[in-house]
């Protein structure tokens, strides 16, 4: 059974008359076309008795068929209006649909009072949300093998990276060298913005990379992904350029120690929590707790940040399939910033990483 079988076949079984996908991410893991819309409306509409249908902008269309798929794929111009056609479509099949399926971390208001404008005696309250999160949470082998690929295309980016750092260059500067590499090598996409951080500049773990020149005895912090065949890179390293001062020694040696571990102990049957608090108390002995002010880890897949969430509060119990980083990071605001960072899925009896540069202290 497909993944687009089991969400029609959920349908059936809440006895909705339809669900509404409005997630491109969704919508590219359920039906293989990829395609980030941006303003314009992408939808997938799935029935309990009936085949589905794509709803796209013009320009998608022969894209969408390209791929193989074999339902209706039905599409807009930019002057028409996108739900009134959309309705027409829905109506030649259901008449009047009442129970409705939405993805409510993902609909916006603006889109659900279009939609409820053209039915306004449905109801929505049925929440595709879990049921796609968990579709997604398992990788198969063949997801698995993708991310390995991409995994392999960041380590290249670290090592590109690496040998980029020069003193008096620019955060800028590394970025564009290591980008332009793997342009040339064929790897087109980012799975982000590229994040590189000198000196205390690091200490802002949503910072941005930008003009901050790269100085001697700092540590550089890159945090890079790719995008292979619709599947995502994550990880993080940081590095040394010179000298250290023994505070900055001191971070590293933590943050190392904790990440290590934690990812020693990713195995089936522990819970998401546990994992974090391992970690934690690891950087909290040392004095550190107060700068570690993020999650553990994020899901990963398709998308950069998906489910679970690996943190404290979360005790679902991991098990074999499940993807996910594992990024401790201490942060000292004026001083540096530390973050090491491995993707991994879990194995029956452990698990394994996407990428492998190593995770030891590299002097540049």
């Amino acid at each position: 059974m497909s993944k687009l079988d089991e969400v029609q076949k959920w349908v059936s079984e809440q006895h909705l008359d339809l669900a509404y996908i409005s997630d491109f991410e969704s919508i590219h893991y359920l039906t293989g076309f990829g395609s980030d819309p941006i303003e314009r409306v992408l939808a997938l509409f799935v029935f309990p008795d009936h085949e589905p249908f794509l709803f796209a902008p013009a320009l998608e269309v022969e894209a969408i068929k390209d791929t193989g798929w074999n339902h209706p794929v039905y599409g807009y111009l930019d002057h028409e209006k996108p739900f009134t056609l959309i309705a027409e479509h829905i109506k030649q099949i259901n008449p009047n649909p009442v129970k409705w399926g939405i993805e409510k971390d993902n609909l916006t208001v603006d889109r659900f009072e279009l939609i409820r404008g053209q039915f306004p005696d449905a109801t929505f309250t049925s929440d595709l949300t879990p049921l796609i999160q968990q579709l997604r949470l398992i990788k198969t082998n063949d997801e698995i093998a993708k991310l390995d690929a991409a995994g392999r295309e960041a380590d290249y980016a670290f090592e590109v990276g690496f040998k980029a750092i020069q003193a008096g260059k620019s955060e800028a500067d590394v970025a564009a060298e290591l980008e332009y590499a793997l342009k040339k090598r064929g790897v087109m996409n980012m799975s982000f913005d590229t994040l590189i951080q000198a000196g205390a500049h690091a200490a802002e773990p949503h910072g941005a990379t930008g003009a901050t020149k790269i100085q001697n005895n700092e540590l550089i912090l890159f945090d890079l992904g790719t995008v292979h065949e619709g599947y995502i890179s994550d990880a993080s390293r940081t590095v040394a350029l010179g000298a250290l001062n023994d505070k900055q020694a001191d971070i590293y040696k933590v943050c190392l120690e904790a990440q290590l571990t934690a990812q020693a102990a990713a195995k089936p049957g522990i819970t998401a929590a546990s994992l974090d608090k391992i970690a934690r108390d690891i950087i909290t002995k040392a004095g550190y707790g107060e700068y570690f002010i993020h999650r553990l880890g994020h899901g990963m897949g398709m998308g950069e940040h998906e489910f679970p969430s690996i943190m404290e509060g979360n005790n679902m119990v991991l098990q074999e399939g499940m993807c996910f980083s594992i990024e401790p990071g201490i942060y000292i605001p004026e001083v540096a910033g530390v973050r090491i960072e491995d993707c991994v899925h879990i194995t029956k009896d452990g698990c394994k990483p996407f990428t492998h540069t190593s995770k030891e202290l590299q002097y540049m």
